[in-house]
């Protein structure tokens, strides 16, 4: 057996505990690695369907708010956001779905049915019933959400980031 050489107790323990410390960091350092980037890999938005219940609670040419809820968890953080949005219901099936999200800085508009328009009272900004502008700061219009009627009851589809 020339050519072999036999380990020392001092080297074979030393070579055991590079191999034992190896598999201990590796258990530590892969999920580590894996936790700090999870957040650079994750989609950026989620999306959902939100049900506005049935067509029929949504009077013909009345802007009619909704209010709703979406929690969102992150690790362990769990965020609730509210959403309110004005249904605005045509003949039939036609129905349109605004946000009630001023588009100048995010202030909440309401419905005045006095004057007939949103107003959004941070800056005096005043939008008509289908969300055109009328006056004020405004850039755009106010947001539409796509819809969807089922078994005649009323659907959005939410992009949330």
């Amino acid at each position: 057996m020339a050519g072999t050489r036999n380990l020392s107790r001092r080297e074979f323990t030393r070579n055991a505990m590079i191999f034992v410390g190896t598999i201990i960091g590796a258990a530590i350092g892969i999920p580590a690695i894996g936790y700090l980037f999870s957040p650079a890999v994750k989609a950026a938005s989620s999306d959902a369907w939100i049900p506005l219940g049935a067509l029929s609670n949504y009077p013909v040419g009345v802007p009619t708010s909704f209010s709703f809820t979406r929690s969102k968890v992150n690790g362990w953080e769990k965020t609730v956001n509210s959403f309110a949005v004005y249904v605005i219901r045509g003949d039939g099936d036609n129905v349109k779905v605004l946000s009630n999200v001023c588009t100048h800085l995010g202030c909440r508009v309401t419905w005045h049915k006095e004057t007939s328009d949103y107003l959004c009272p941070c800056h005096d900004g005043h939008f008509g019933m289908n969300g055109e502008v009328i006056s004020g700061p405004p850039p755009r219009p106010l947001n539409t959400y796509e819809t969807k009627i089922e078994n005649w009851a009323l659907f959005i589809h939410l992009m949330q980031a």
